[in-house]
């Protein structure tokens, strides 16, 4: 499977959501976020990737600020507080979820 960019957002904008899933296989799980304002997240119950797309802001990850703009890789265990702050209008991410509820472990 590929889809672009500007595919998964033009495919976001016929919704009336900011995220939407577009590939599942396994325990993976592909979605776009695109968040209007304020991001209103919530933990999640599996690790999670981030990989901006586009725009720039600050991310709040367990409590440690970061800035981030495009490219960068964001990543979020299961389970811990975080949002995006200070983000630009054109702001959007690729979000993956992966692994077993509850995280993987480090060892």
């Amino acid at each position: 499977m590929k889809i672009s960019p500007k595919e998964a957002l033009e495919e976001l904008s016929t919704k009336n959501s900011r995220f939407l899933t577009l590939f599942q296989h396994g325990s993976l799980s592909v979605e776009i976020y695109k968040p209007e304002k304020v991001d209103l997240q919530q933990p999640h119950s599996r690790d999670e990737v981030y990989v901006v797309i586009s725009g720039s802001g600050e991310f709040l990850n367990n409590g440690k600020r970061t800035t981030f703009s495009v490219g960068d890789f964001l990543f979020v265990p299961a389970g811990v507080k975080h949002r995006f702050e200070n983000f630009t209008d054109d702001f959007a991410t690729w979000v993956l979820f992966y692994g077993p509820e509850g995280g993987e472990s480090d060892i």
